[in-house]
Formats: structure tokens, C-alpha cells, sequence
């Protein structure tokens, strides 16, 4: 990798450090090329980035944003997790090194927040940014429905009553 390749690299992480609001970093310990796949295409569907990186171009790029706290976890084959949403990739990291032994989660970040492994795996219990936004749209949709439940229910017993009534009249026509 030549200077400018390094150059390039360092900027590119460092614009990912400006918009990401979680880093996440994790230790390769044998990983073959399928399972590092299977990593990224999860990582991919759950809108965060796997990336595989030298730590000495991530402490360069790191220095100067938030994520400086960062340089100390970054020791040995190390790999960065980021999204903008900080559950994502804590979720699929975690579940993915429940089943597999040659990926160590070290620690990570939010913004100035240095998280442990505990730290880690509590984000990873939280519910993503979707499921928020659905629980709050349900919270906001209910009052409305139950608004319209209410206002409608005049009118369906004026209209059961009437037809009471009309069944009674055409029972006493009946009769007669």
C-alpha cells in the first residue's frame, strides 16, 4: 500500500468517524473468508459497515473526533463495526459471536463514551432505532383510534335502537 492508498484510507475513516454515532471494535482471530462474508453481508442488511482496517491508519484518523478514546482497543487484528444507528451493529456483532469463537468483541464507542464488552453487549439488548420509531408511532396512532372508537359510538347505538324499534313495529304490524 502506497502513500497515497494510506492517505485515501485515513480520509475515508475519518468522514466515517464524523457520521457514525457507534464504533465497535472486534478481534479477528482466525476468521476464514465465508464467515468474514456471512460478518459483512449481516452487518450490510442491518445498515452498519464491517471493515477491516490497519490500526495504525484507524489511530491517525481517529485523532481529532470523538472516537480518539478508541486508539487504546486497538491492538492486534482488530476490525471496526460503525452505523449511524448505535444498536445496529452492536446486535449483529454480538449474535454473530455467540456462534462463532474467532470473533472477540474488544470494546467501542459512542462519540466521547468508551463502552466495554459489557458495555457492548448492553447496547445490543436495546431496541433499534425502528423498533423506537414504531413503539411511538403505535403510542401516537392509539389516542386517535380510540377518539374515533368513541365518537362512532353514538352513532351505532342510535342506530341499533332504531332498528329495535323498527324489528318491534314490524312485530306489532305483524300482530294486528
Amino acid at each position: 500500500m502506497d502513500r497515497a492508498q494510506k492517505t485515501e484510507l485515513v480520509s475515508a475513516l475519518k468522514s466515517t468517524f464524523s457520521e457514525t454515532s457507534v464504533v465497535i471494535v472486534t478481534r479477528n482471530l482466525g476468521m476464514t473468508v465465508a464467515q468474514s462474508t456471512a460478518l459483512r453481508t449481516k452487518m450490510r442488511e442491518a445498515g452498519a459497515s464491517y471493515r477491516v482496517s490497519k490500526n495504525k491508519l484507524a489511530r491517525i484518523a481517529a485523532e481529532g473526533t470523538t472516537y480518539s478514546s478508541l486508539t487504546d482497543l486497538l491492538v492486534g487484528p482488530t476490525a471496526l463495526s460503525t452505523s449511524t444507528d448505535p444498536v445496529a451493529p452492536a446486535k449483529v456483532i454480538v449474535d454473530f459471536a455467540k456462534t462463532n469463537d474467532k470473533l472477540e468483541i474488544v470494546g467501542g464507542a459512542m462519540g466521547d463514551t468508551v463502552l466495554d464488552v459489557e458495555g457492548v453487549k448492553a447496547l445490543a439488548t436495546l431496541p433499534s432505532l425502528d423498533e423506537l420509531r414504531a413503539k411511538i408511532l403505535g403510542l401516537v396512532q392509539a389516542p386517535a383510534t380510540k377518539i374515533v372508537q368513541i365518537v362512532q359510538a353514538p352513532g351505532g347505538q342510535i342506530a341499533r335502537v332504531l332498528a329495535a324499534y323498527a324489528a318491534k313495529d314490524g312485530a306489532d304490524a305483524e300482530a294486528a
